[in-house]
């Protein structure tokens, strides 16, 4: 028997639903993908359809959840045009509220609500860890994404689902993650520091993310905030240095902040998702008893690289 009855993914079609449909394929009855296109079923894991804006026959599949977790959200990176960020908040908050109604007036709804955040709602650390007490919100339009998208989601009322919003770091995995660009960088003899090489890097490897959500649906007094990211993160040269040694790269020629705005402006993306230092501090996860297993980037690095496609 397993041990979940259902878990349902908001917006589940991308890199991070893709890996939590497959962790918990095997942990839950059903894993069900509310996403705006049709896949087939694959086992018992299936898609219903949603706009993400309307209510309408995908909000059964909410009755009697374990879980429900929110991943909706355009991607960021893109070049920070006004109508790019007009259609990163919406694709965030119109989502979020939309469930928070939806939730509010079930009279068996999920009994977790996971809403994903990032860890870029702190401000550019170099100097100390941000955590979940202490840490200092930044200021800038990532930042002002992240405070709309959690404010959304705390003032839905849903006296009977617990709520986390999980600030994320960057997801480590071998495919449609951050971490294959980095590697194809090193690879081409490109992976030295970025920048000053001074920032920190806010990481997560995709079965700690993974993880941590099982752990918070476990945990039922834990509710609020909780970063998410390997609790020893890792200056961007230092990060580098690592991937070109895991990979038998000899060298890697650095990149100055000048030639990565040309780069930035070239392939459509912003120099801050690089330049910004998240010197992050999963805290509240790591008092409550969760164990990362993938602590150190060397790590994570070298199981990723392990894996065969």
């Amino acid at each position: 028997m397993k041990p979940y009855k259902k878990i349902v993914l908001a917006g589940g079609n991308g890199y991070l639903g893709t890996v939590l449909a497959k962790y918990y394929r095997n942990l839950a009855d059903e894993v069900i993908i509310l996403a705006r296109k049709p896949k087939p079923v694959d086992g018992n894991v299936h898609t219903a359809l949603w706009d993400g804006e309307t209510e309408a026959g995908w909000t059964v599949h909410l009755t009697g959840a374990d879980m429900l977790v929110n991943l909706c959200g355009k991607n960021v990176n893109c070049r920070y045009t006004e109508k790019n960020k007009r259609e990163i908040v919406r694709s965030r908050v119109l989502p979020t509220e939309l469930l928070g109604r939806v939730i509010n007036k079930m009279t068996d709804p999920p009994k977790l609500w996971i809403n994903l955040s990032s860890a870029t709602i702190y401000r550019h650390a170099e100097d100390r860890l941000q955590d979940e007490e202490t840490g200092e919100i930044g200021y800038g339009f990532s930042v002002d994404v992240c405070k709309s998208w959690e404010k959304a989601f705390f003032a839905a009322d849903t006296p009977r689902t617990r709520k986390v919003a999980l600030r994320m770091g960057i997801v480590f995995g071998r495919s449609d993650s951050a971490f294959p660009r980095l590697l194809n960088l090193a690879r081409l003899g490109l992976g030295g520091r970025q920048g000053n090489g001074q920032q920190y890097m806010a990481w997560v490897h995709e079965q700690d993310a993974a993880r941590s959500t099982q752990w918070l649906l476990d945990q039922a007094d834990l509710q609020g905030v909780f970063n998410c990211t390997a609790p020893k993160g890792e200056k961007n040269t230092d990060m580098m240095r690592i991937i070109r040694k895991a990979c038998g790269a000899p060298f890697g020629l650095p990149t100055p902040e000048w030639l990565l705005e040309i780069g930035a402006a070239m392939i459509g993306t912003e120099t801050e998702l690089i330049l910004k230092s998240r010197w992050v501090l999963p805290k509240r996860l790591l008092d409550s008893g969760f164990k990362f297993q993938f602590e150190r980037a060397e790590y994570a690095v070298h199981q990723i690289l392990s894996i065969r496609g």
